[in-house]
């Protein structure tokens, strides 16, 4: 490839040095076409077809090489040919011509391109993509525009050749014409400046952007088509509805409310949705318990001799039900209506684009009408039909909190975060606990390197990681549970006391109204949305697990904003979600927190990388704290301190990721962070540290080496 790929930059060259060299320049101005338009009229009349194919051929090489004069070469083919057949010529001539830059640059240039820009460049393609074809239509048909320009700059992008070649033979058309025909009248013409009048110049500006324009009016004309049979109230009661009060519902209600808009949160379960409840805040809290019974099994290893403890479980269960309520104010009715929220407790269905009809918990029925909906209803988890599952039994993380037994034999389906968060935490409060993975790795989202840490920490607290393992049924043997997985080896059978099946969460998106309305959910099972969390009906939003693409409580209250200020001011101005920065953890001992793109990600999406490692075993926090394991690894833009990911494994993890989410949000690259002060010893250190070893692999050794010369002078 790196042969043609020189090979083709050298025929281009040296034509164009050729061109440069024999000052074949000066056959294309005015004057010298007018000099010679009686002797080209007159070898084109005695050879009517050679002449033709050799102007053809002329016209698409000087096309295809970004040769200025193009516009003299339409003049002569009107002057030379007539009107109707120099446009023929020119038209597929120069469509061609324009098609073979087109390929060429991309050929060059375009996997340059992607490496160097990445995910910029992919943002231009996914543009391209939508709306290529009426972007190219537009600058071929306003002559302001440098053709060649265009050609070099759309090989670039992901443009299908097929469509450049169309949409430039009919977007050229109509300038061609108008400089054939301009050609035709070569007597009368005294400068190029006279042929597109300013009048015209505006015509073709308007022609073209009329396609742009045509389509939001068909956009418009679709979106107000959707509301056909339904009736728009003149007056409603709200201005925004927001169905379910889990993270991404409440932070729309509380940003509604916070412009002072009217809006009602409906919630048929408990406030908080599953983080408080279920998820997020139980989840740590039993990790909290299960963490200091670990610490206390190894307090010899920090001097302290004697230290024992006894796990009550049933306490352990009794402190998570009151962190939860604790925490439970946070999210209550009492605190949203005192923000100027109307808190509706009860079952939302949505009747209409306008309407919210509330079944309350007495069944009395109450119908909301609004200007516009937040669809929050977030997910469940998500258990497969494995035959036998339901004959004994199966937990999930939503049901598990009624445990006040600890399970003595536990099986925890799934190497997701979930699934190893659980299974660690539960083998340190002393359950005996198998955890089975149908993918070659646990954590297959993050990078080699950070399954196999993970794997080794599991299996030295003495949990059995079976990973390459599918679950085939469940069964009962003489009284026994058991599971039984298929594995390269073959067979195996696993009892089991308690099952916890952690695969994973799906979106809730039957049961309230959504197949009546025609909503569509996508492949994932996920509301579909656009770019600004708009579904079919444009005041029907969607937020949080319900509409994906990542199911995180943080995310979900980041798209919240998207969603309330597009819900209410989406018919003036809108706002893309921005998912540029998504950062994320799993709370295990070791933690493992990201953000931007690990290596495994970078390769698959084909994006040029360096990677910088610090091993956190060398930092004299972890030392002294006896937690020095795990690294920082940073993905940069080769040659440049730009972040285009990290990954951190090791204590507090979560925390220390903030400052790679704060500098990629903010465009801040390495050297900023090996500019800023950390405290020393802190474990934040770690990061200032990788970006020592970055800086150290791009030290300026020809600089350095002038340098130690000129301290070598200095000595004398």
């Amino acid at each position: 490839m790196k042969t043609r790929r020189l090979l083709l930059l050298l025929l281009v060259a040296a034509a164009i040095a050729a061109f440069l060299a024999f000052d074949l320049g000066r056959y294309l101005s005015l004057e010298a076409l007018k000099a010679r338009q009686e002797a080209l009229s007159a070898y084109a009349a005695l050879h009517p077809g050679r002449s033709a194919a050799l102007f053809f051929a002329i016209y698409t090489a000087a096309t295809a090489l970004s040769i200025p004069g193009a516009a003299i070469l339409t003049l002569g083919a009107g002057a030379v040919f007539g009107f109707w057949l120099g446009l023929l010529i020119v038209s597929f001539a120069s469509t061609i011509g324009a098609t073979l830059a087109f390929l060429a640059a991309r050929f060059l240039l375009r996997d340059a391109v992607k490496r160097r820009f990445g995910e910029r460049a992919r943002a231009i393609d996914q543009g391209i993509a939508r709306d290529g074809a009426f972007y190219l239509f537009t600058l071929r048909l306003v002559p302001l525009f440098p053709f060649f320009l265009i050609n070099l700059l759309m090989g670039l992008t992901a443009l299908p050749a097929r469509t450049f070649y169309w949409v430039s033979q009919v977007g050229m058309l109509a300038g061609t014409a108008v400089y054939v025909n301009a050609g035709t009248q070569l007597a009368q013409l005294t400068s190029l400046r006279g042929i597109l009048s300013p009048g015209l110049l505006l015509s073709f500006t308007l022609l073209g952007i009329f396609p742009l324009l045509a389509k939001k009016a068909i956009a418009a004309y679709k979106a107000r088509r959707v509301y056909a049979r339904w009736p728009r109230p003149r007056r409603v009661d709200y201005n925004m509805v927001v169905i379910g009060a889990g993270s991404a519902g409440l932070v729309s209600a509380y940003i509604a409310s916070a412009v002072k808009a009217r809006v009602a949160l409906v919630e048929k379960h408990r406030m908080g949705g599953d983080c408080l409840n279920t998820g997020c805040v139980p989840s740590k809290a039993l990790i909290k318990s299960a963490r200091l019974m670990s610490q206390i099994r190894h307090a010899g290893d920090y001097g302290l001799a004697g230290a024992d403890a006894r796990v009550d479980f049933a306490a352990v269960m009794a402190r998570v039900r009151r962190v939860i309520a604790d925490i439970e104010p946070h999210d209550s009715v009492e605190r949203y209506a005192g923000l100027g929220v109307e808190p509706v407790i009860g079952e939302a269905r949505i009747v209409s684009p306008f309407e919210v009809e509330v079944r309350q918990a007495d069944g009395a029925m109450r119908r909301l009408t609004t200007r516009s909906i937040v669809i929050a209803a977030g997910a469940r988890p998500f258990v497969p039909p494995i035959p036998g599952l339901d004959q004994v039994g199966c937990l999930t993380s939503d049901t598990l909190w009624e445990l006040n037994e600890l399970p003595r034999r536990l099986l925890v389906l799934g190497g997701g975060p979930i699934g190893c968060e659980l299974a660690q935490a539960f083998a340190r409060l002393g359950s005996d606990v198998t955890q089975v993975e149908m993918a070659g790795r646990l954590m297959a989202r993050e990078d080699a390197d950070v399954s196999e840490l993970v794997a080794n920490r599991f299996r030295a607290e003495g949990i059995r990681v079976l990973t390459g393992h599918k679950v085939e049924r469940f069964e009962t043997e003489g009284g026994e549970k058991m599971l039984v997985a298929r594995h390269a080896g073959g067979e195996l059978r696993i009892g089991f006391d308690v099952v916890i099946c952690a695969l994973g969460r799906v979106a809730n998106t039957a049961g309230y109204g959504l197949e009546e309305l025609g909503i569509p959910v996508t492949a994932a099972r996920t509301v579909e949305t656009d770019d600004y969390l708009q579904t079919l009906y444009p005041n029907i939003l969607a937020a949080g697990d319900v509409a994906g693409p990542y199911q995180f409580t943080h995310v979900a209250a980041h798209q919240a904003w998207y969603a309330a200020v597009n819900g209410l001011f989406g018919r003036f101005r809108r706002f893309r979600a921005d998912y540029s920065v998504i950062p994320w953890a799993t709370f295990i001992e070791p933690e493992v927190a990201r953000v931007g793109l690990n290596e495994q990600e970078a390769k698959e999406k084909g994006i040029a990388f360096e990677v910088t490692r610090y091993g956190i075993d060398d930092l004299d926090r972890a030392i002294a704290d006896g937690v020095a394991h795990g690294w920082v690894k940073v993905l940069t833009v080769p040659g440049k301190d730009k972040i285009l990911g990290a990954t951190i494994v090791g204590e507090h993890a979560g925390d220390l990721i903030a400052e790679f989410v704060l500098a990629m949000k903010h465009g801040l690259g390495m050297n900023k962070l090996l500019g800023t002060i950390h405290i020393y010893p802190t474990l934040a250190e770690a990061n200032k540290y990788a970006a020592g070893n970055w800086k150290r692999a791009h030290a300026p050794e020809r600089l350095l080496g002038w340098v130690q010369r000129f301290h070598a002078w200095q000595r004398g």
